[in-house]
């Protein structure tokens, strides 16, 4: 399959032969670094990051699967980009693009690394966007298909706020590959109508379907995955955070909801997660509202269920695998 010149901004654009694609090339490469074989056929390219939202993961996600195919990279944190400032967005493309094969973009909204893509000669990937997250999904998917053999017919809820990247790309994967998504939360932060609709579509065609729901008993009886994602997004003001917790605090992932979904169940998040209040955030919280957990119960969290730590390494095997199909790397076997 020949993705080389395409971007990677939303999982939206791609097949679900596609995307499985990526993830048996992913399976391959991270096959490879464990046996120590190299794959650093692209030396001598190079590819831009630029993060106008900061990421542990991510960043070194990057950077390592860069390193392992041979590619050098330059890092343009929130202060090193001009992009929309004193520069705008098309330019800041026409430049990098001179002097890269790839630029990654992690910031704000979907249309700037869509504009960024438009003007690019080279590849586009979008490290995450207020309204999409398509690299952590293959990590998921990956982590996934890891435990459990398989993809099709997983059942996986979503609990908390789900009109954002995480809950959005979560719902797109499983409408691609024939997965039953449930949106467990509050009315209120169900997702898009629109791109609800545009998932039930795809469900239809894949053998999925897509579930909202704000009863947590209903939302997580017998779910394959439980996954969730942090109340407050970066960004968000401080006064936020009082009103998420009242009205998510009931969606929290906790040995209940675990126990109701069936000990087949594991648990998945991104992360960050505020688990427990070792993090000057989480300190601050929990003092001002007098809570020790959030999103997940730490006894979740630190759990033989939980997948979160193997989900965190996928996403550089992932990555990496977007970056080689898309620059066209054959790994010496003509790929």
């Amino acid at each position: 399959m020949d993705l080389k010149g395409r971007d990677f901004l939303k999982l939206l654009d791609f097949s679900a032969e596609e995307i499985v694609y990526l993830l048996d090339l992913a399976a391959e490469l991270k096959e490879r670094k464990k046996k120590g074989i190299p794959v650093d056929t692209l030396r001598g390219r190079n590819v831009a990051l630029i993060f106008e939202k900061t990421s542990t993961r991510t960043r070194c996600a990057f950077e390592v699967a860069a390193h392992d195919l041979g590619m050098g990279c330059t890092y343009l944190d929130p202060s090193g980009s001009q992009i929309g400032k004193k520069e705008s967005i098309a330019d800041t493309a026409k430049v990098l693009a001179g002097m890269f094969e790839g630029i990654e973009y992690r910031g704000y909204g979907q249309e700037i690394v869509e504009e960024l893509a438009r003007y690019s000669k080279v590849p586009v990937w979008n490290g995450l966007t207020n309204e999409f997250h398509p690299t952590q999904m293959l990590a998921d998917a990956l982590t996934i298909r890891e435990h459990f053999g398989r993809l099709k017919g997983i059942r996986l809820t979503y609990m908390g706020d789900a009109r954002y990247n995480t809950g959005n790309s979560l719902m797109v994967l499983c409408a691609k590959l024939g997965m039953h998504f449930t949106a467990c939360t509050c009315a209120r932060y169900f997702p898009d109508r629109e791109l609800v609709k545009q998932c039930e579509e795809l469900a239809a065609v894949s053998g999925g379907s897509i579930r909202l729901t704000e009863d947590v008993e209903v939302g997580t009886k017998g779910a394959d995955v439980i996954s969730t994602d942090v109340w407050v997004s970066m960004g968000e003001p401080d006064e936020i955070w009082a009103e998420r917790i009242g009205d998510l605090k009931g969606y929290q992932v906790n040995k209940k909801v675990m126990e109701n979904a069936g000990s087949q169940a594991v648990f998945m998040h991104c992360l960050p997660a505020f688990h427990d209040l070792k993090t000057k955030i989480g300190a601050e919280v929990g003092a001002k509202f007098g809570i020790t957990e959030m999103e997940v119960t730490d006894e979740v969290f630190s759990s033989g269920q939980s997948l979160v730590f193997e989900e965190a390494e996928n996403r550089m095997h992932t990555i990496k695998a977007v970056m080689a199909a898309t620059l066209g790397w054959d790994g010496g076997t003509g790929r």
